[in-house]
């Protein structure tokens, strides 16, 4: 696939979804220089803030700035936040999560991988630089069920999101799910291969994906999430 493609898609449709080996071609990235980047997953805090009283989810979370055309830099470590008007459960609240490992978010692949999704959107849509926010998730099931999005059905509030599988192990569920914003048409799929990519206009599709359970023993879901916003960070009005 090509970025004249994926844009038609993302333009078209709201979503695109990339194969491994369609990410590499499009991004013009090396799957096997991001290989050692997944070994950062078994290393995340457990999520504090989940109101549901699970403790499933473990996370850290890390913020950069795009320049189009042009490099990217890491921002200052900040708070993670949504208006309720975007995640209902959870929103309204400054989330202070641990940052990405250094290593990780200074990994040259890392960068181009960020930069690739980037220069991909601002085809789309024109910006001098997009506001990034990286998310890395681990969703277990040693307490029986795991929820990926427990605020439900949603949209981030941002221009473009990317949910990247990263692993996936022991589970059964996980159900990917998105719906057009102001329509009925939807699709639904489950991803399974590391380096599978769903690239979201945020603006036209709501998205999901439903609660994993263990099979055999207790697995886990590993995800990268990241949301490209062009005017600034979601804050609090008195930022």
């Amino acid at each position: 696939m090509t970025i004249r493609s994926a844009v038609s898609a993302l333009s078209q449709v709201g979503y695109v979804l990339l194969a491994p080996a369609e990410l590499a071609q499009t991004l013009q990235v090396n799957l096997d220089q991001l290989e050692p980047l997944r070994a950062s997953w078994n290393d995340l805090p457990k999520d504090g803030y989940l109101r549901d009283g699970g403790s499933y989810r473990s996370r850290r979370h890390s913020c950069f700035v795009q320049e189009i055309p042009g490099g990217i830099v890491e921002a200052p470590h900040r708070a993670h936040w949504q208006s309720t008007d975007y995640n209902a459960l959870h929103g309204g609240i400054e989330r202070w999560f641990e940052p990405i490992a250094p290593a990780t978010r200074s990994n040259p692949a890392w960068l181009a991988l960020l930069s690739g999704y980037g220069e991909l959107f601002a085809a789309l849509r024109a910006t001098p630089r997009w506001f990034i926010e990286a998310h890395q998730f681990r969703i277990d099931t040693a307490e029986g069920i795991g929820r990926p999005t427990p605020e439900g059905a949603h949209r981030d509030g941002v221009d473009f999101v990317v949910v990247m599988l990263i692993e996936r192990r022991h589970v059964r569920g996980g159900e990917t799910r998105v719906f057009q914003a102001r329509g009925s048409a939807g699709v639904r799929f489950t991803m399974t291969e590391p380096w599978t990519a769903l690239l979201l206009n945020d603006a036209d599709v709501i998205h999901e994906t439903t609660p994993i359970q263990p099979e055999g023993v207790p697995g886990v879901r590993d995800t990268l999430v990241l949301t490209y916003r062009a005017d600034g960070f979601q804050a609090k009005a008195s930022e």
